[in-house]
């Protein structure tokens, strides 16, 4: 089995090379990770340079490179240039990703650029207090998932969270409680006002989720996709409005700005050009 190893802590984050250890168990691994950290970098792609693909040595156990760009770049190259990839596993973050968290998350973006590429995707995280996780201890827990989630090709896409101390293992959905959205105002070295952007939830936890088992020292394991379609509302508003429907695949579409007509499929190749200079 061929594992791709990403994070967004970066190249030398500890929890990099605790992952790494216990996936070699598992299978053939590389790494290839940011040079920088690019926490909360979510599902950034970067199109408007080019991207270096560097060695490192201070891995030497591991195949490793860093990549001057973001978790979602590192998977796209390792991908390309590591073939027949099986498995993409993006982590093990320091800090957790649960809730809405994940909506920014980079070690989330990671995996789920490889469920985009058409490959499986785990993500892995963490929380982190006033010490480094230890992750000689959670090293069976890990070990644990990977022995779960590795033979279950079903499951495309996933998001693990483990407390410091687990006690067991659950399967959870995402906590989706909300919060203030508070801004703290201050003033910085010089005077001049600054501002932090700070969350208090503002309902309590819910039962079964990911937040949930984690309060509860459980690992807790979220089967995602990525199709955000809300069906309901969808069927709904189908039913309440009645829209145009879009061209038949045989009919040819004309050219907004011309008035030529061109094919559906040129149609797509135009609008997956605009999807990828777009921000």
């Amino acid at each position: 089995m061929r594992i791709l190893i990403a994070n967004d802590d970066g190249i030398y984050s500890p929890g990099l090379a605790a992952l790494a250890e216990v996936a070699s168990r598992f299978g053939e691994v590389r790494i290839v990770a940011p040079d920088v950290e690019q926490s909360s970098m979510g599902h950034a792609i970067t199109h408007s340079r080019p991207l270096a693909f560097r060695r490192t040595p201070l891995l030497r156990k591991f195949d490793a490179h860093r990549v001057n760009g973001t978790p979602a770049d590192c998977v796209a190259l390792g991908a390309f240039l590591w073939k027949d990839v099986d498995v993409v596993l993006s982590g093990i973050n320091l800090g957790p990703n649960i809730g809405n968290g994940i909506w920014h998350s980079g070690t989330l973006a990671a995996a789920k650029q490889a469920a985009l590429l058409g490959l499986r995707g785990i993500a892995l995280s963490t929380p982190t207090g006033k010490a480094e996780p230890d992750f000689a201890k959670l090293d069976p827990w890990v070990e644990r998932v990977l022995q779960l989630l590795l033979p279950e090709t079903s499951l495309r896409l996933v998001n693990v969270n483990f407390p410091p101390n687990p006690t067991g293992m659950c399967w959870t959905r995402v906590s989706v409680r909300h919060y203030d959205g508070r801004v703290a105002p201050m003033a910085d070295p010089y005077g001049r006002e600054v501002y932090w952007l700070a969350v208090r939830p503002i309902e309590e936890t819910e039962r079964g989720t990911d937040r949930w088992a984690l309060q509860r020292d459980h690992v807790s394991i979220t089967p995602l996709q990525l199709d955000l379609t809300d069906h309901e509302a969808l069927a709904s508003a189908s039913r309440r409005v009645q829209l145009d429907e879009p061209a038949l695949a045989d009919q040819r579409v004309p050219a907004p700005a011309t008035g030529a007509v061109v094919s559906e499929s040129e149609a797509e190749e135009e609008v997956a050009e605009s999807e990828a200079s777009a921000g």
